[in-house]
């Protein structure tokens, strides 16, 4: 257990899987978008949204708990102990993020919602280090913080004519309650999977979480068609994929390293986002424009100085 422990901490695995899940979710933006095209959904249509998000997160947590279960040689439930756990995960992982978000962004736009969504990971190095007091913020951090948001901030300028921000509660107040809930999110993994397997918890979590807003999406009248097109329904699969892997390869990474360290990794699902979107919903230019390729650099640059500081101090301290 130790060594399996010790190989999740190694710079470069960390790399590797925190990647993955920024990759993955930055997917999700145009598999979203083509999701509710296939599906008959209208972008203003809040609650059919909902639940069409409940589906998805439903069908993640199923999926996260067969592949638990196949990989142990035995089905794998949550003890007694563990359910105020998974509630509390669910209500901050998947309600509250997903539904503040969704509501939100349609009352402002798309550029503020992308930069205030990417900045979970300052939230999440705040809250670890200010809050909970996992860590200490160093000035690497703030600096690699600084530097991810300036990159997300930049990513969104328009140079003909720049963008203007203005601020509502039911707009970027929202959306900036979703980013925190998100960053919670993460904290609270890593603390319940020192009781808890943060697999078993990311399975469960997802499961009520689904199912809550499957509730909630059909009585405010939401509605998913059947479709004929098998394509449409590997496209729902491959968005609970996203959940599924995604978010408990997240779970075990925060759960085996400093947040910090983790958490500075999400700058890059905008930008991954971004360039997916480029490649699978035409959007070529917009995403070689110079702002995005600066704001690339920004945000690994980031990314550098929070793990290359913490690699320097173990080196001193050995």
């Amino acid at each position: 257990m130790a060594e399996n422990k010790n190989k999740l901490s190694q710079p470069h695995i960390v790399f590797l899987l925190a990647m993955l899940s920024c990759f993955l979710w930055g997917s999700a933006t145009p598999a979203i978008k083509t999701g509710y095209g296939v599906f008959g959904i209208a972008s203003s249509d809040t609650a059919s949204i909902i639940l069409f998000a409940g589906l998805r997160f439903f069908l993640a947590g199923i999926l996260v708990v067969i592949f638990q279960s196949v990989m142990r040689g035995q089905f794998i439930k949550p003890e007694k102990a563990a359910w105020p756990s998974i509630l509390k995960l669910s209500l901050a992982q998947t309600v509250i993020q997903y539904f503040c978000f969704y509501v939100g962004l349609a009352h402002t736009s798309g550029v503020t919602g992308t930069i205030l969504s990417g900045a979970s990971g300052f939230f999440s190095i705040l809250l670890a280090s200010l809050v909970f007091r996992y860590e200490k913020l160093t000035s690497a951090k703030l600096v690699g913080c600084i530097m991810g948001f300036a990159g997300l901030v930049i990513m969104n300028v328009s140079f003909d004519g720049g963008t203007v921000f203005s601020f509502s509660f039911m707009g970027e107040g929202l959306v900036l309650l979703s980013t925190i809930s998100l960053a919670l999110s993460g904290i609270l993994a890593k603390k319940y999977s020192a009781r808890f397997d943060v697999v078993m918890l990311s399975g469960y979590q997802f499961i009520v979480g689904g199912l809550v807003m499957i509730i909630v999406g059909f009585a405010c009248g939401g509605r998913v068609p059947l479709v004929p097109q098998v394509s449409a329904y590997v496209l729902l699969l491959y968005l609970a994929l996203i959940s599924a892997v995604a978010y408990s390869v997240w779970g075990v990474l925060m759960a085996n390293n400093p947040v910090s360290r983790v958490s500075i990794f999400n700058f890059m699902t905008p930008l991954f986002g971004v360039l997916l979107s480029a490649i699978f919903l035409g959007e070529v230019a917009q995403a070689l424009q110079v702002n995005k390729l600066i704001a690339l650099i920004l945000v690994c640059a980031g990314i550098y100085v929070v793990n290359r500081k913490k690699e320097e101090k173990k080196a001193v301290s050995a």
